[in-house]
């Protein structure tokens, strides 16, 4: 199983995330998380870095022109849209770069209906939690649990990363899941959070624990 490490904040852990055998690494560049790549990395610097993984840019409802710019300027390899980009938006930006289209899933939405509209304009889906504890919208990083069970059933049709509040205790839950037919199109799993030392620092053991055993 692929493994996705969201949420870094400096070089050195980028690259300690990266020998630890991660498959994505991914840096936020959304100025309202605390977990704001650009405001703790250089881009030229994460650009010249050898790495085995790839770079993940990770945006919220940002600028066409924004996105190109941080692209070339980190040498990102691939970018998720985490807000309420349209079809059209992701279509533009995947004219240039792989692009992951991330949904947060609520109780109340109905999954099929929410990204059927999606599948011809980006390459990826990722599958996130979208309501905090508070009842507010999240755009990820939140450490709330996303509930796997809504998509146990379901044909995707797209490969897919599963995210939201994935913990290094998830090892097991994920092997269960990975048994159930929509797991066919499961690409990789996403974490963040639940691996911090604080926001932006994960624990690197953590990390590594986690992607040994997944991968095993």
């Amino acid at each position: 199983m692929r493994v996705k490490v969201c949420g870094v904040t400096s070089l050195q852990q980028l690259h300690a995330i990266d020998e630890a055998g991660a498959d994505f690494v991914g840096m936020i560049f959304y100025h309202k998380s605390p977990r704001f790549a650009p405001k703790t990395l250089q881009g030229v610097d994460v650009k010249k870095a050898k790495l085995k993984s790839y770079k993940v840019g990770v945006f919220v409802n940002a600028a066409y022109d924004e996105v190109m710019t941080q692209i070339d300027l980190f040498g990102l390899d691939m970018v998720q849209l985490h807000g309420n980009e349209t079809p059209y938006q992701c279509e533009k930006i995947s004219n240039y770069i792989q692009v992951i289209k991330a949904f947060r899933i609520t109780e109340f939405d109905h999954v099929e209906w929410k990204i059927k509209d999606f599948y011809a304009d980006s390459d990826l889906f990722l599958f996130d939690s979208g309501i905090t504890a508070e009842g507010e919208g999240a755009y990820g990083g939140t450490g709330r649990k996303f509930n796997w069970s809504r998509l146990k059933g379901l044909q995707i049709g797209k490969p897919y990363f599963l995210s939201g509040g994935i913990s290094p205790t998830d090892t097991e839950a994920l092997q269960i899941f990975k048994q159930d037919i929509v797991a066919k199109d499961l690409f990789a799993v996403d974490v963040n959070s639940k691996f911090e030392i604080e926001p932006g620092i994960k624990n690197i053991e953590l990390v590594s624990n986690f992607i040994k055993s997944v991968k095993q």
